[in-house]
């Protein structure tokens, strides 16, 4: 399979036209409908449902693009890894987050290994402990910042030192926002938006709410905090979250107590070989930390 093709189908996909998606990658209509066409017999499947003036991507198709869009940024960053001059640091380091207080020590050693190296540029992407960890099996993160509890055999890791504190961001319209903290049983009776189940962070909240916890209605889960408020300010309810630096219109956050807090790390596969850029970073951080112990 050719990695143009995939290219030719990520722009189909998100252009849903043909005509267009041509005229961006420089090629005839017809040379593009082909090519797609020859890439569905490949797979043997039906990558778009097709109308005269528009292509809508199959369930296949969606299922297709997440992998494709995969490949080619794997594809990407090879091509840049073996690139990089030998004399001049350069090249793309990619790092998983959690939403975490921890991202600001992060961001203190991007920017003065930036100061060092200039030419190295970082890619971020947020998401989950489990997100973050998949990620990196494929190959398409070099790095993670993780929430404890969170064990990963064959990796290195960093502490950062750092205090997650959980609590709960609630609309100010709601009577338990006049208070300072949240107790095991304030949230029954409110609708409640909170991580996803199933996952190690959960189970530590479960295991705070005690009895309450299967009295406590979760209207809603989620693995990324921005949207989670947007759902618990439009129900007037809460989040169950980490303790951002950030501010949210009309939610307040009233820290867990008894107190729940927790540690992060950043960590990387143990004995890869990475890209120069990638290893001077890591080794960048290795004597930030063994200067701060």
């Amino acid at each position: 399979m050719d990695i143009r093709v995939l290219e030719y189908f990520l722009m189909a996909a998100r252009e849903e036209n043909i005509t267009r998606a041509a005229q961006l990658l420089h090629i005839t209509q017809p040379t593009l409908s082909r090519h797609l066409m020859q890439l569905e017999k490949e797979l043997g499947t039906k990558l778009f449902e097709r109308t005269n003036h528009s292509v809508i991507l199959t369930e296949e198709g969606m299922t297709f693009r997440r992998r494709a869009k995969d490949i080619v940024a794997l594809v990407e960053k090879a091509k840049n890894e073996i690139s990089q001059n030998e004399d001049t640091l350069s090249g793309k380091i990619s790092i998983g987050c959690g939403e975490l207080m921890s991202v600001k020590k992060l961001a203190a050693s991007i920017t003065a290994f930036q100061k060092k190296y200039p030419l190295v540029k970082f890619e971020l992407y947020s998401g989950s402990n489990e997100d973050i960890q998949e990620r990196m099996k494929q190959g398409a993160l070099d790095l993670g910042l993780f929430l404890e509890p969170f064990h990963l055999s064959g990796y290195t890791s960093i502490s950062m030192k750092t205090k997650e504190r959980w609590g709960v961001l609630i609309h100010k319209d709601s009577p338990l926002a006049t208070q300072n903290v949240i107790r095991p049983g304030d949230l029954v009776g409110n609708l409640v938006v909170t991580i996803h189940v199933n996952t190690p962070a959960h189970t530590e909240l479960i295991k705070w709410s005690g009895k309450f916890a299967e009295k406590m209605d979760f209207s809603t889960n989620y693995n990324v905090l921005h949207n989670a408020v947007i759902v618990a300010r439009e129900q007037k309810g809460a989040v169950i979250c980490l303790e951002q630096d950030c501010h949210y219109d009309d939610m307040k956050f009233l820290p867990l107590k008894p107190e729940l807090s927790v540690g992060s790390f950043l960590a990387w596969k143990e004995g890869q070989k990475y890209a120069k850029a990638t290893e001077a970073f890591i080794q960048f951080l290795k004597e930030q930390n063994s200067c701060n112990t």
